[in-house]
């Protein structure tokens, strides 16, 4: 008897948990874990006593604030979150090394960006209005705000 009181406590105290914490809105699932422990606290008053079903309310109360507690602490979830900061940037170049004209091949197809090798550096490139394929000579036609953008030479 004393486990199925234990699983009904420990399932209604996940249910609680899982509401506060994770699902969000409706409450139904709060419910449905106060309900379940509810459910374990009279199984314990009408199957083992008065006394016992003391200890039982007793300790789900003592359960519920300690595990909730723990759980809202601030350290709790510092030590699970991401705390790095991403400090890089996409196609960041030396715009002096690039200029207008200088020519190039597509290594993967442009539709409309896509990468291209430009005086033996890789970069990201974009087409203005046609798709290009890989392998494909190409010109640097405008460089604004790290985009550069391309034609084929055909």
């Amino acid at each position: 008897m004393w486990t199925i009181i234990l699983v009904l406590i420990a399932v209604g105290l996940l249910m609680v948990l899982l509401e506060i914490l994770v699902i969000p809105g409706g409450g139904f699932a709060g419910i449905i874990g106060f309900a379940i422990m509810a459910a374990a606290v009279f199984l314990g008053y009408s199957r083992l006593g008065e006394p016992q079903g003391h200890y039982i309310l007793a300790g789900t109360v003592l359960i519920n604030v300690s595990v909730l507690a723990l759980a809202l602490r601030s350290k709790t979830w510092t030590r699970l979150m991401l705390v790095k900061n991403i400090d890089s940037r996409v196609n960041t170049f030396d715009e002096a090394a690039l200029k207008v004209g200088d020519k190039g091949i597509t290594i993967s197809r442009c539709t409309p960006s896509g990468k291209a090798l430009i005086n033996n550096v890789f970069y990201e490139v974009h087409s203005l209005s046609e798709f290009i394929d890989e392998e494909q000579e190409i010109e640097i036609i405008k460089i604004e705000s790290n985009k550069i953008f391309i034609k084929t030479l055909k």
